[in-house]
């Protein structure tokens, strides 16, 4: 298999994250790529041109980072990152919801800051950030339900703050929110997170 990847895009480190967690690291070839490099290639992969995308050994293309992690987790034979059925495949699939709500809202906020100040708009960067800080502010509240497992809702969360920390360390998301802070600095020593942290190309 292949991955194309970048090193700073929270959604490309959950698909890493989870290769990890199931083994299969060593197994994926990693192509790094820029999807706003003019002469990228990535159209000719992934038609929606983002990364991640998965190049199954079959030649198929797998895109977003949802579907590819769900599809890992099918290659492997230990414990399943997503539940098979009932109310704990729901927990998960919610919270992994949540978690990419705040991925997604972070991305726009850093895509938006670079574009020519005078084209910025400042009421979208205001707009996901209440976003981000009510998604937050819910987590809190449920934090003592995360436990110290690992699934794919975890991982997505653990992605998340540790993107918040790497694109916004001005902006402490750990104020008022001790619960999700103490599950935090619990769950990013696995090996699987420290092995990807986030990192902007030499």
């Amino acid at each position: 298999m292949k991955l194309r990847h970048s090193p700073t895009s929270p959604f490309v480190r959950k698909v890493s994250v989870t290769l990890h967690e199931t083994g299969q690291f060593d197994s994926v070839e990693l192509e790094m790529t820029n999807v706003w490099d003019p002469d990228t290639d990535i159209g000719e992969e992934n038609p929606i041109g983002k990364v991640p995308a998965l190049i199954a050994d079959d030649g198929t293309v797998y895109v977003e980072s949802v579907m590819i992690c769900e599809y890992l987790d099918s290659l492997h034979d230990g414990p399943k990152l997503y539940p098979p059925e009932g109310p704990a495949r729901w927990r998960v699939l919610r919270l992994q919801a949540l978690a990419d709500g705040i991925i997604g809202a972070a991305v726009d906020r850093v895509v938006e800051s670079r574009r020519p100040a005078d084209k910025q708009w400042d009421g979208w960067h205001e707009r996901r950030r209440i976003a981000i800080a009510r998604t937050l502010n819910l987590l809190e509240t449920e934090a003592e339900m995360l436990g110290d497992g690992v699934n794919a809702g975890t991982i997505a969360l653990g992605c998340a703050l540790d993107y918040l920390d790497f694109r916004f360390p001005g902006e402490d998301w750990r104020n008022n929110r001790p619960k999700l802070e103490t599950w935090f600095d619990r769950f990013s020593i696995r090996p699987s997170m420290q092995a990807t942290r986030p990192h902007d190309p030499a």
